[in-house]
């Protein structure tokens, strides 16, 4: 248990750190474009772990861990970015494509063992 409140305590404060970048983006057209994304995608991924939490089956637990996912990739992406094309400066943005790029990897290999567990558990049925 106290792993899974130190991943939610994680991706609570990854979503809470692109909150508070979001104000720093400039406010012309591309601030306001990218500053959607990321609330989005950013500020979604630890509300997808919570869904995932209270999964009603297996196949549902795997489909909400994969839409945590999707969406810390696609926040790793915005992050990117914002990063290349320098519409913040580096020290602004902290370490969160960092820790973008390290959620997507913990998430990754999280699906995949849900996957082969899930696989499993089915193949278990089957032969009963």
């Amino acid at each position: 248990m106290v792993r899974n409140r130190q991943f939610d305590e994680r991706y609570l404060a990854f979503g809470a750190e692109i909150l508070k970048l979001l104000p720093q983006l400039p406010q012309n057209k591309v601030g306001a474009h990218v500053g959607d994304q990321l609330f989005r995608s950013g500020a979604s991924v630890g509300a997808h772990l919570q869904e995932a939490r209270g999964a009603e089956s297996r196949a549902d637990f795997v489909h909400k861990m994969s839409m945590a996912l999707k969406e810390a990739r696609e926040a790793r992406y915005w992050l990117a970015l914002t990063e290349r094309a320098k519409i913040l400066p580096g020290e602004a943005m902290g370490g969160l494509l960092r820790e973008a790029g390290e959620m997507v990897a913990i998430l990754s290999q999280s699906v995949i063992t849900a996957k082969a567990r899930a696989a499993a558990a089915q193949t278990s049925n089957q032969t009963r």
